[in-house]
């Protein structure tokens, strides 16, 4: 995580926001009256907000933890994947 202040990123802008989007960091922006704002990629504020739907979902939840079970204890299992053709 970088931490910068506000005057330091307005001066800089493209290159921290470039940093941000590709190299997934996240950045603590430093203000007055300790009144801080934080920046991060969108596809990183997507993923977190996706995270946060699944994981506040119980049976969503439960589901995955099941299933990680599963994958760590070796029940898993392959399949071919067929062709369909798309109706003309």
């Amino acid at each position: 995580m970088l931490a910068v202040n506000y005057t330091t990123l307005r001066d800089n802008m493209k290159t921290y926001m470039d940093k941000i989007t590709d190299d997934y960091e996240t950045m603590i922006v430093t203000r007055k009256d300790n009144k801080n704002v934080v920046m991060l990629s969108e596809e990183s504020y997507n993923n977190m907000m996706e995270n946060i739907y699944v994981m506040g979902n119980k049976s969503n939840y439960d589901w995955l933890i099941e299933s990680k079970a599963q994958l760590e204890n070796g029940m898993v299992s392959s399949h071919d994947l067929s062709e369909v053709e798309a109706d003309e």
